[in-house]
This record gives structure tokens, C-alpha cells and sequence, in this order.
């Protein structure tokens, strides 16, 4: 990332600048797979979306950029949730546009281990329709959204905000509506 657009990425964020709160792939729509490279407990390793599905419902949720204050939190707050999500069935992955030093730096400070972040490509935000944008202009940089994608690989739940409060809570109801009753 350039000078410029770093200066313009950390200006957006500290003013909140951002897309509307909402995304383009709707419940129901058929999840973009993809491979990424990301980091788990510090190690580097090769995430697929298909393969995560396989095993259970997939929590992706973007973030902005790693070591800000409400990505650190959000990071946190799905960290500490991390027993709920595995007894659930699923697994949770971050996704930003952040290099892969940055993300095993970040998958052991922030995620404490618990769960892997990796490096969303332009393909990908596309995809996903995360760009986050200053004036109508992409700035490198995702949306804060996250997305709940079921076993079948349908998108079951979205919730899109720059307030990371919610996004744990939500998901987290999401992926239990899905584990069947016992």
C-alpha cells in the first residue's frame, strides 16, 4: 500500500467514513470459494473455504486492518468466543487485505491463537463485496462484515457495520440456529 493511500485509509477509518451498512450478497446467495493464505497461532499456513466447509458452518468475517483499535477488539471478542464456536461446528476465519507478517502477528496478539486470519484478495473482496470506500473510491481496505456461510455453502446470515460490538453475538446465533437439536 502507498503512502497516499495508507494516509487515506487511516483518515477514513478515524472518520468513519465508509460504505453504506449493508452488503451486496444477500442471505440465500451461493458463498464465492476461495484459497487464501493466512496465519494460525503465529505458523503461516493455506486456508480453503471448501475444505472449512466440509467440516462444519464457516463464520468469515472482514475487518479493516489489523492492530486498529475496533479490528484488535473484534479479534478479542471472537477469541474469547471461540469454545462457543467449535461446540457449535464451526469455524471462524478473518479475512483482511493485511500482508502475511502482519497476520501471524496478528493471529497471536489479537486472535490469542484461537483462530486464523488471512489475507483477503482483491478477488475476494470483490466477491464478497467488502471494498470499503472514502467519497465512492475503494482505499484498500474492507468493510467490517461478516457472513455466515452453512455446510451447503449458502450464505445463511450477513450482518455489516463498522461497529464491531455486535458481530460476535449475531454470528454466533446464526451458526447455532444450524446445529441440529439433540
Amino acid at each position: 500500500m502507498t503512502r497516499t493511500a495508507s494516509l487515506l485509509a487511516a483518515a477514513a477509518l478515524a472518520l468513519g467514513i465508509a460504505a453504506p451498512a449493508s452488503a451486496e450478497l444477500a442471505a440465500g446467495a451461493k458463498a464465492p470459494v476461495f484459497v487464501a493464505k493466512g496465519a494460525l497461532a503465529g505458523k503461516p499456513f493455506t486456508f480453503s473455504l471448501a475444505d472449512a466447509l466440509k467440516k462444519g458452518p464457516v463464520v468469515l468475517y472482514f475487518y479493516p486492518k489489523a492492530f486498529t483499535q475496533g479490528c484488535t477488539l473484534e479479534a478479542h471478542a471472537f477469541a474469547e468466543a471461540s469454545a462457543d464456536f467449535a461446540a457449535a461446528g464451526a469455524t471462524v476465519i478473518g479475512m483482511s487485505n493485511d500482508d502475511i507478517a502482519t497476520l501471524q502477528k496478528f493471529s497471536t496478539e489479537a486472535c490469542r491463537d484461537k483462530f486464523a486470519v488471512a489475507a483477503a484478495s482483491p478477488e475476494v473482496i470483490k466477491g464478497y463485496d467488502v471494498a470499503l470506500k472514502a467519497v465512492g473510491i475503494p482505499i484498500g481496505l474492507t468493510k467490517r462484515t461478516s457472513y455466515v456461510i452453512g455446510t451447503d455453502g449458502r450464505i445463511v446470515m450477513v450482518h455489516s457495520d463498522m461497529d464491531y460490538r455486535d458481530h460476535v453475538k449475531l454470528t454466533l446465533a446464526a451458526v447455532r440456529k444450524l446445529k441440529p437439536a439433540r
